[in-house]
C-alpha cells in the first residue's frame, strides 16, 4: 500500500477561503488583512474591540517528537480537530517556522499526515513576511551601527565589544563568526561580526514581548548594541535609530 506524503497530502486538500474560515471563527471580516486568498493577519484592535468572553487555553509543549515527526505541531492540530469533531469551537496558535529547519534535518513544521494546516508551503517558506521584516531591521541596526563608526564614530564605540549581530533566516554555521569590513578604508571597518538566525534575534524577543506599537518602539530604542571605550552601553537610542 502506498502512503501519501505530507506534501501530497497538503496539495490534495481543498482549501476555504481565509473569510470563511474567518466567519467561522467568529472574526468579522473589518478585522482581517488579506494575503492573497487563503491567508490573513488579525488586527490586534479585535482584543479590545470584541467583547466575546475568554475560553479555556490549551498548551501542547515539551514533547520528543517520533521518529516519523510527530511532535508538538502535529499533536496540537490532532487535538483541535478532535475537539472540533466533538462539536467544540477550537482555534490553533501556531508559531510561525523559521526557514533554518524548513532546510535542514528536521524538515517542515506545519504539522504532518492529516494533522497539518495548509497552505503548507507558504507557511514553511515566506508566510505574510513578518521574519523578513524582523530581519530587515535587525540588519538596518547593524548598517548604522558600522556607519556611525565609518563617520567618526562620536560615541567612541569600541569595536572590540560590538554584541549586535546581523540576522538571517538560515541554519548556516558559516555565517556564525565571520570577519567583516574588509577592503581598505571605503569599505568599512574590520572586525570580527556575525549573524544569528532571525527567530532567535533580540528584535524577534521585544516583538513577541510588545504589548502595542508605543511599547514595541520604547523596547527596540532601549536596545544595547555596543559598549564604548570606557564601558558604557550604546543603545539604538544612542544612534538616533528610531522604529517609524
Amino acid at each position: 500500500m502506498a502512503y501519501l506524503t505530507d506534501i501530497e497530502i497538503a496539495q490534495a486538500c481543498e482549501m476555504k477561503p481565509i473569510t470563511e474560515i474567518a466567519k467561522v471563527a467568529g472574526i468579522d471580516e473589518e478585522y482581517i488583512e488579506q494575503y492573497g486568498k487563503y491567508k490573513a493577519k488579525v488586527d490586534y484592535r479585535i482584543l479590545k474591540e470584541n467583547n466575546n468572553p475568554d475560553g479555556k487555553l490549551i498548551l501542547v509543549t515539551a514533547i520528543t517528537p517520533t521518529p516519523a515527526g510527530e511532535g508538538k505541531t502535529t499533536t496540537t492540530i490532532g487535538v483541535a480537530d478532535g475537539l472540533r469533531a466533538l462539536g467544540k469551537n477550537a482555534i490553533v496558535a501556531l508559531r510561525e517556522p523559521s526557514l533554518g529547519p524548513v532546510f535542514g534535518v528536521k524538515g517542515g513544521a506545519a504539522g504532518g499526515g492529516h494533522s497539518q494546516v495548509v497552505p503548507m508551503e507558504d507557511i514553511n517558506l515566506h508566510f505574510t513576511g513578518d521574519f523578513h521584516a524582523i530581519g530587515a531591521a535587525n540588519n538596518l541596526l547593524a548598517a548604522m551601527l558600522d556607519n556611525h563608526i565609518q563617520q567618526g564614530n562620536s560615541l567612541n564605540i569600541d569595536v572590540r565589544r560590538i554584541v549586535w549581530k546581523r540576522a538571517v533566516d538560515m541554519n548556516d554555521r558559516q555565517l556564525r563568526n565571520i570577519v567583516d569590513g574588509l577592503g581598505g578604508k571605503a569599505n568599512g571597518t574590520p572586525r570580527e561580526d556575525g549573524f544569528d538566525i532571525t527567530v532567535a534575534s533580540e528584535i524577534m524577543a521585544v516583538l513577541c514581548l510588545a504589548s502595542d506599537i508605543p511599547d514595541l518602539k520604547s523596547r527596540l530604542a532601549k536596545i544595547v548594541v555596543a559598549y564604548s571605550r570606557d564601558g558604557k552601553p550604546v543603545t539604538a537610542h544612542d544612534l538616533k535609530v528610531k522604529a517609524l
